[in-house]
């Protein structure tokens, strides 16, 4: 067998499946891979514009990301990676960014970022050595689902109290939220499924409507658009090694350990192929994948959910779609005046996206209880998570000297360590 995989040709009927080392014809394979873009495009983008990174580098490392991701799974586990809202949280508490415009810290923030990759890819090579079974063990459900909910519990404060300076403003974030919410229970297809893409368009226009037209707040500026050039590079940027960020970020590796394990289950289930050989090696695909990313100052990275849903839907597994993707993606992030479009969105409208984005992200978090049936009847369980949830979101912070382990941070490993304690007492 070759390392990659000799995609086979099927003509398949709409419905039909289309495993991983099939493809359907070339073309085909191509729009395919702009939807896999479209779908994920929302959250690629909003990640660093929330972390003040510049939406360029953090798309076109996502077309970098998914390749080295590919290479590493010898094209078998299909998935793309886009930035990660697992780093939102640290980021800024080691940055101290307020929204809008650039972060001017950013080098520390790559330098976390790198470090996270690094400890992933220790954790991938330490999977491929000894198995899974001790993740599973590590992180079971409960204590996975308390983590993933304070992510977006711990966020919660940006949008309502930094994003909203004036009183329009708060009202824009209600429509902008209000717009979401409507588009993803009335629409159907893709638009469904891009539901906070379209949600932020059509809360845009009725800012530009309420602004530009009526004069009612800060109108929209598209002036940098206009001059902005169609390609062009992107504002890269170097990391900066400062241990304080790096001890505070590196954990998000746990995170990110917890959402490819729950994807590569998905595919599975989906594809009826098993994707435990592979685990080992899509954690350090993965992990190199940030690290890269970080390096020339782009996002950290993980698989996306979105990938899931679109595949669900058209039961298309074909990993060269993801080629395919990945190469749109790149010629993206070559564009300045697609950057300079993201720019100009309202931090209003940002705000009232937020919101949805981290509280979906809290929900993702229940989702995990429920989904695995997590007996909370069980006062371990109980415990973990009360104290978990709690801990992230009041931002419980411990110092150690100079260095101060944040909400999150204390939350993540609190979670690991009082499950640990509580399962071996009640054994």
């Amino acid at each position: 067998m070759s390392f990659f995989p000799h995609w086979r040709h099927v003509e398949a009927p709409a419905g039909a499946v289309v495993a991983p080392d099939e493809r359907l014809s070339w073309a085909q394979t191509a729009a395919l891979g702009v939807q896999h873009v479209v779908a994920m495009f929302g959250a690629t983008v909003l990640a660093p514009l929330l972390m003040g990174f510049d939406p360029n580098v953090a798309i076109l490392m996502s077309g970098v990301g998914t390749l080295v991701f590919f290479v590493l799974t010898g094209g078998r586990v299909p998935s793309y990676l886009g930035s990660s809202f697992a780093f939102i949280g640290v980021v800024i508490a080691a940055t101290g960014y307020a929204a809008p415009g650039a972060n001017a810290n950013l080098g520390v923030a790559l330098g976390g970022i790198v470090a996270c990759g690094a400890a992933y890819v220790l954790l991938g090579l330490l999977v491929q050595a000894a198995g899974t079974r001790w993740i599973e063990s590590l992180m079971p459900p409960v204590v996975t689902g308390a983590v993933v909910a304070v992510i977006g519990l711990n966020l919660a404060s940006v949008p309502v109290k930094n994003m909203a300076p004036t009183g329009f403003d708060a009202w824009m974030q209600a429509v902008t939220f209000t717009c979401v919410a409507l588009v993803a229970v009335f629409s159907r297809g893709l638009a469904q499924r891009l539901l906070i893409l379209v949600g932020l368009i059509l809360a845009s226009l009725l800012y530009a409507l309420l602004t530009n037209g009526l004069g009612l707040g800060k109108p929209i500026d598209l002036s940098a658009v206009a001059a902005a050039p169609w390609f062009g590079l992107p504002r890269f940027a170097a990391p900066v090694f400062d241990g304080h960020a790096m001890l505070l970020i590196a954990p998000v590796a746990v995170i990110l350990v917890a959402e490819n394990l729950g994807h590569l289950k998905a595919v599975a289930a989906m594809t009826g192929r098993d994707m435990n050989p592979y685990m080992g090696r899509a954690f350090v695909g993965d992990g190199l994948a940030t690290m890269a990313s970080g390096l020339v100052g782009g996002t950290g990275v993980t698989t996306y959910a979105e990938n899931i849903g679109v595949m669900a839907a058209t039961r298309i597994y074909s990993t060269a779609m993801f080629v395919m993707a990945a190469l749109v993606a790149l010629v993206l992030g070559f564009s300045p005046k697609f950057g300079a479009l993201i720019q100009a969105i309202p931090l209003a409208v940002m705000g009232g996206v937020s919101i949805v984005v981290f509280g979906l992200i809290a929900v993702s978090g229940a989702r995990i209880w429920v989904g695995n049936r997590v007996d909370f009847s069980d006062n371990a369980n109980l415990m973990v998570a009360a104290v978990t949830l709690v801990l992230g979101t009041g931002d419980f912070t411990l110092r150690f000297g100079d260095f101060a382990l944040g909400g999150i941070g204390t939350a993540t490993f609190g979670a690991i360590a009082l499950h640990a304690l509580l399962k071996r007492g009640a054994r």
